[in-house]
């Protein structure tokens, strides 16, 4: 019978934790907490977009039937994605009016996967997934 070295010990203790770190952030890649089979299409100017790892966001500011301002955030995958798709940082400067489409939240918050975006301005369409060219 083989005796574990110290060496083998710390390396089998390092890579049990590596495996455990890494569980929680594969789970984190998940599309469960938006609707699958639902979309909302929302027209309201850009307040911020958070071009970064691992996912981006687009934060809109959009006014109610009431009056109030909301800010609804549209996650899309990061930067390297994005760029791939045609989209940059500065299609998106903040005050830029747009028409907005995602997957909602299934708890109704204020958030949704970026489907498809409209610049009103000139009406170029952006999507954030790269075409496969199928």
């Amino acid at each position: 019978m083989r005796h574990f070295t110290r060496t083998m010990w710390l390396g089998a203790m390092l890579g049990g934790a590596l495996a455990m770190v890494s569980l929680p952030s594969a789970a984190h890649h998940s599309n469960a907490m938006f609707e699958k089979d639902k979309t909302v299409t929302l027209e309201g100017v850009v307040k911020e977009f958070q071009f970064t790892n691992p996912h981006s966001w687009l934060l809109v500011d959009v006014k109610g039937k009431d009056g109030k301002v909301v800010t609804w955030g549209f996650e899309a995958e990061g930067p390297s994605t994005l760029t791939r798709a045609g989209i940059h940082i500065s299609d998106f400067k903040p005050g830029t009016k747009i028409s907005i489409t995602g997957r909602p939240m299934k708890d109704g918050s204020p958030a949704a996967s970026w489907v498809s975006a409209v610049r009103t301005s000139d009406g170029k369409t952006f999507n954030p997934r790269p075409s496969t060219g199928n």
